[in-house]
Formats: C-alpha cells, structure tokens, sequence
C-alpha cells in the first residue's frame, strides 16, 4: 500500500456539525491536506497532549499509552487506511515481542496515541486521492505568515481560518454526494466556488 506521511496542522470546532471539530491533517513533503471530522473528547485529548499539558489523572489515551508501555508494546505508526461510507478507518501498528499487530481504529484515537508515543503518522495514497485537497497560493501564503495557532485545550481552538472552512465543506460535500441529495451538494459545491474566488 502507498502510504503519505501527514503532520497535524489544525484542529477547529466545526459548528456545522454540531460541536464536533476539524482536524486538519498536512501533508508533510507536499501541499494536500486531509480534513477530518472528529469528536470534541477526542479533540480535547489531541490539544492537551499537543501542548504539553498533563491533567492530573491519565484520559482514556493516557491510560491506554500506559498499557502499551507496561507490556513492553511500541506503537510504530498510525495509518489512515480507508474512506468508506463517508468514514475514515485507521490502524494502529502496534510491536509486542517482535510481533507487529494492526489494531483496527478511529483516526482520532489512532491520532491522539501516536502523538503521545511519537510514532509517525501517515494516509493511504487511495485515501489522499478521494478525500484530500490542495489549498490555493494565497491561502499557503496566509499560512507560511501567521502559522496557525496550536490547539487549545478550551472549548475553541483554531481561529476560523479559510482553508479549515474549505476542509469543512469538501466534508460535506463528500456526505451529500454520498448521500445522493445532491440539491445541496450544489448548493455546498456553490460556496466552495464563492470562498475559493474570494481568496485569490
């Protein structure tokens, strides 16, 4: 399988879909991003781990990172694999005793384990093909100038920012073609044109 390297770029409450957030994946020798609809705990334990913050008792990921680590286990990498009925699938690649296990996944609790055990994280070239896209030159140019803002562990993270609104989009533009109500997939495809013309 060909497989892409990525790097979180940003994660943002996606008021489209009802308190859950984007997170915004990076390719990391190249431009396409990978938008991801994740939930707000698992939104919550990516921020704090990516700031460095340690809450006073260990979160689900902690505890499961813990285990790993208490029965000799090394997570190796973490692979979003699939795009199947508008969901993504990961796994886990996990080495016990020189044995290497996948683990199947949600990429959001595949994510927030790889950050805290420093493995790699990558996409199926396939998944990148359907699911990815490429920002325009303004937009990287935005970018390279102000570096998005880290996660925050509050309740708002990311500050809205034109490609995480695009991401959110292309998600739902993917939802409603899969969906067949392609009424607002017009109406979906409509903004995505107005907020790419706006940005150039």
């Amino acid at each position: 399988m060909n497989k892409v390297q990525v790097e979180i770029l940003g994660l943002s409450a996606s008021a489209s879909t009802g308190g859950a957030y984007a997170l915004l994946l990076k390719e990391i020798y190249g431009t396409r991003r990978l938008p991801i609809i994740i939930g707000a705990f698992e939104a919550q334990s990516i921020a704090l781990e990516m700031e460095g913050i340690k809450p006073p008792r260990p979160l689900t990921h902690d505890l499961l990172k813990n285990i790993i680590d208490h029965l000799g286990g090394t997570i190796t990498e973490v692979i979003i694999d699939e795009l199947r009925d508008n969901t993504f699938f990961a796994k886990i690649k996990l080495e016990v005793s020189s044995l290497t296990n996948e683990i199947d996944s949600r990429p959001s609790d595949a994510i927030a384990l790889a950050i805290r055990a420093g493995a790699p994280l990558y996409v199926s070239e396939e998944v990148m093909k359907i699911a990815s896209f490429v920002p325009s030159s303004e937009e990287e140019r935005e970018e390279d100038e102000s570096d998005l803002e880290k996660p925050s562990s509050g309740k708002e993270s990311i500050k809205s920012h034109p490609e995480t609104k695009l991401a959110q989009l292309q998600d739902q533009l993917r939802d409603a073609i899969e969906k067949e109500d392609y009424e607002r997939a017009a109406k979906i495809r409509d903004e995505i044109n107005k907020l790419s013309s706006s940005s150039n």
